[in-house]
């Protein structure tokens, strides 16, 4: 009794804040971030143009999926000791993806002892840099893939004068976050489903076969609260424990 008043006080207060989020039980999908960094390098500046980052995947259209870019020009110099830029992100089917493909414009430069010189790109312009990634992943997890920008390595002095800019660019994916899923028994009850971190709150509804999924979960312990229309009882569970890159399944709860 005095968790359940606990628990709808606490939803009482969420409901009128910005705390309470809302998520889709099942999605069969994952958000996903391409960020940038670069390695230092001997160049006072390197300006790359970027105008457009599409991922293949097995399930898109013919393979490729563009997500939405801040297209612009980034200075790879600033991207260094562990700093890095959100290229772009989008939402994708769940599954696996083969390679990354970074579309370059024509408004690259390098800035060597105070002089400004133009970076050729033909190829990168014409059908984009082909990146290998080789990575499945899980639904409901949000994913972030760094490209590593070697300017040191991918700077090439004619030695006359002219720079060419032959990418040297590694990749490396992490996820940043986990989920949680299960079923609610009988589902003609659906109930509103809350996972509660702290002062934070994630509301969801079951679907009509009793399934929920809270996707883009923080790391950390939760207690999951289900909550029937009257006269039914709140059940709470508590300590249900979240990782990043990982589904935990509460398997199926019963609402009596």
């Amino acid at each position: 009794m005095k968790t359940s008043l606990i628990v709808l006080a606490t939803l009482s207060i969420l409901s009128f804040t910005a705390c309470k989020k809302s998520s889709s039980p099942g999605n069969p999908s994952y958000p996903m971030q391409m960020r940038m960094t670069d390695a230092t390098g001997p160049y006072d500046a390197v300006y790359i143009d970027v105008h457009e980052v599409d991922v293949n995947s097995q399930n898109g259209d013919n393979g490729w999926v563009a997500l939405s870019t801040h297209a612009g020009v980034y200075d790879l110099t600033k991207l260094t000791n562990g700093v890095d830029t959100l290229l772009a992100s989008g939402t994708l089917p769940s599954g696996n993806i083969s390679q990354v493909r970074l579309v370059l414009g024509p408004n690259n430069t390098v800035v060597y002892k105070g002089q400004s010189y133009p970076l050729q790109t033909p190829s990168a312009q014409q059908s984009g840099l082909k990146l290998q990634v080789h990575y499945t992943m899980t639904a409901g997890v949000t994913y972030v893939v760094l490209m590593d920008f070697d300017a040191s390595q991918s700077i090439v002095n004619e030695g006359n004068g002219g720079f060419l800019l032959k990418p040297v660019i590694r990749t490396s994916t992490s996820a940043t976050s986990g989920a949680i899923k299960g079923m609610v028994s009988p589902a003609s009850v659906n109930p509103a489903v809350y996972a509660i971190s702290g002062v934070d709150s994630v509301g969801i509804y079951t679907d009509v076969n009793g399934n929920y999924m809270f996707s883009g979960l923080a790391a950390g312990t939760y207690n999951v609260a289900f909550v029937p229309a009257p006269p039914l009882n709140i059940k709470v569970v508590n300590g249900v424990v979240v990782t990043n890159g990982n589904v935990t399944n509460m398997g199926t709860v019963s609402i009596p």
